[in-house]
């Protein structure tokens, strides 16, 4: 299943960004205004993120798209 193999492999970008800055997931989760239970759900692999909410995360995480791609 190509899906859930997106899904993790999101999640564990995230979490990985989310260890190197050493954040707990619920200093991460506050920063990014998201329930702890919801970015664990995300960085397991368990939520199906649409392409709004991925880009609204990337942007929060300071990794946005180049603004030539909008």
């Amino acid at each position: 299943m190509a899906a859930q193999a997106l899904k993790s492999a999101l999640g564990e970008q995230l979490r990985a960004i989310r260890l190197s800055r050493g954040l707990t997931q619920e200093q991460r989760a506050e920063q990014l205004e998201m329930t702890p239970r919801y970015l664990a759900g995300i960085e397991r692999g368990e939520r199906n993120l649409t392409l709004d909410s991925v880009d609204v995360l990337a942007e929060q995480l300071g990794a946005g798209v180049p603004p030539g791609l909008r």
